[in-house]
């Protein structure tokens, strides 16, 4: 029962937005009265912690096993994007930004696993792209990891970029062809046209 209740909170919460939902709507999409979520949760606070640490995990997980594949660093990246994308619905809620404003403690928590998730994985990235000559030699991967989370984390603020003028998935792929094209070599630029052109 925990895990149905993860799962339909999560799909609630990110169609909805963490502080729209309420646990009586919670209980209602699950067909169960509130009082069998609270033997799981003992209150909203609880619950939202529950659920970011349940689809932090299942996207760590995704990403580790795209990364294991060893593919051509440009199409991880895009392969990344798709596969974050699916698990967060396009985030038509902005639930990062309701998190941040409405529950600061959690969302501090996560920021800091993902940046220590996503750091690993850039920099990963990053020396295969050096090597195979896809990125350029002398780019400092360290400061490129952390400039790539920061504008991950600020594509998400919607005072900066409104969703009726955006949506994420228009975003990230602005922004990944922002990355790229600040890194990559000749051979890399051609590839990357050549991903844009296949998501086109």
């Amino acid at each position: 029962m925990r895990e149905k209740i993860l799962e339909k909170s999560k799909e609630l919460f990110l169609n909805l937005g963490f502080k729209s939902v309420t646990m009586d709507e919670i209980a209602s999409a699950l067909g169960v009265s509130k009082k069998t979520i609270y033997k799981y949760f003992k209150n909203k606070t609880e619950l939202i912690a529950a659920v970011t640490d349940f689809i932090f995990s299942s996207i760590s997980t995704g990403i580790d096993m795209i990364c294991e594949l060893k593919k051509d660093p440009i199409e991880e990246i895009f392969d990344i994007k798709r596969f974050v994308m699916y698990h967060l619905k396009d985030e038509k809620s902005s639930p990062q930004y309701q998190l941040q404003k409405y529950y600061p403690k959690i969302y501090a928590s996560l920021s800091k696993k993902q940046f220590d998730v996503m750091r690993g994985c850039v920099i990963k990235n990053l020396n295969h792209g050096v090597e195979e000559g896809l990125y350029r030699k002398n780019i400092d991967v360290e400061f490129i990891s952390r400039i790539y989370f920061n504008g991950m984390v600020s594509i998400k603020n919607k005072d900066l970029f409104p969703l009726d003028h955006y949506s994420m998935n228009t975003l990230m792929n602005y922004y990944l062809e922002y990355h790229l094209r600040g890194i990559c070599t000749e051979k890399g630029v051609s590839k990357l046209e050549k991903q844009l052109e296949e998501k086109l």
